[in-house]
């Protein structure tokens, strides 16, 4: 049985550089095993299926995996997964995707000229003390630690993110969602890092959910709605965001790397 899949690279305008996810477009829904098992093969940090819905209301229903696990949510993915879309479902010919996902409603996204624009739910953090052990297992000084679902350490300097060398151990047993590393920028308005050992996932390329928190956090801090967020790991990637309220717009292009077909006997 033959699926389609493709690569793309999200968050960059250049091959080999921001977050890479597999997309797989489906008829109807496959086994969760099966799904999960076709994840852990690909072996990127997400991979994201989506099928038609049967509502007026909705275009697709999409759902993401890392090789271990199914998450709530993931930017870089939904960004690839529209990128497909708009490009390679000939059906499609809308301005404006409207997915349904199985915990956080509908999310929207358009093209914006070479820019796609992702309406994603804000996850607002709140300042907590900052937990025994921290700087030490981030090797760099941490001045501020805040939480939603994502943990998140501030550091002082985009020298300080680049240069950290995480404990995945300590990471993992903070519990929450991973951790996420950020200061402000020099070329950019802030940078991060973002490390998710409990998924899977040692340190994520460019992640967009991370941003849901990132840039509230930043907004509020820089007395300003538009923010250019730098994700400063190997592969890096830029975002451009701007936060409204109970919502934050993250905008990014992509990159197609592969088309193939996946063969299930």
């Amino acid at each position: 049985m033959p699926f389609l899949i493709y690569q793309v690279d999200a968050f960059t305008d250049e091959l080999f550089r921001g977050n890479p996810a597999a997309i797989v477009p489906l008829d109807e829904w496959l086994d969760d095993r099966l799904l999960q098992d076709i994840a852990a093969e690909n072996n990127l940090s997400e991979t994201a299926y989506f099928v038609p819905s049967n509502s007026t209301e909705v275009d697709f229903h999409i759902r993401w995996f890392t090789p271990t696990d199914e998450v709530d949510l993931c930017g870089h993915a939904t960004l690839a997964a529209a990128y497909v879309i708009f490009n390679f479902v000939e059906s499609f010919k809308a301005p404006e995707i409207v997915f349904d996902t199985n915990n956080v409603g509908f999310l929207k996204v358009k093209r914006d000229r070479d820019l796609i624009c992702l309406d994603f739910p804000a996850r607002v953090a709140t300042e907590y003390p900052i937990p025994d052990g921290m700087e030490n297992a981030v090797g760099s000084p941490v001045i501020g630690f805040w939480k939603s679902i994502k943990n998140m350490a501030i550091l002082k300097s985009e020298s300080d993110v680049r240069s950290a060398d995480v404990d995945l151990e300590y990471v993992k047993s903070l519990g929450g969602d991973g951790l996420i590393l950020t200061a402000p920028g020099e070329a950019s308005d802030c940078v991060s890092r973002y490390f998710a050992p409990h998924v899977g996932i040692s340190e994520d390329p460019v992640t967009g959910s991370a941003h849901c928190t990132i840039v509230p956090y930043w907004a509020e801090k820089l007395g300003k709605t538009n923010i250019h967020a730098r994700q400063v790991s190997a592969r890096s990637g830029d975002l451009h965001c701007n936060w409204h309220g109970d919502r934050v717009e993250l905008a990014g292009t992509a990159k197609l790397f592969l088309k193939g077909e996946i063969s299930i006997d």
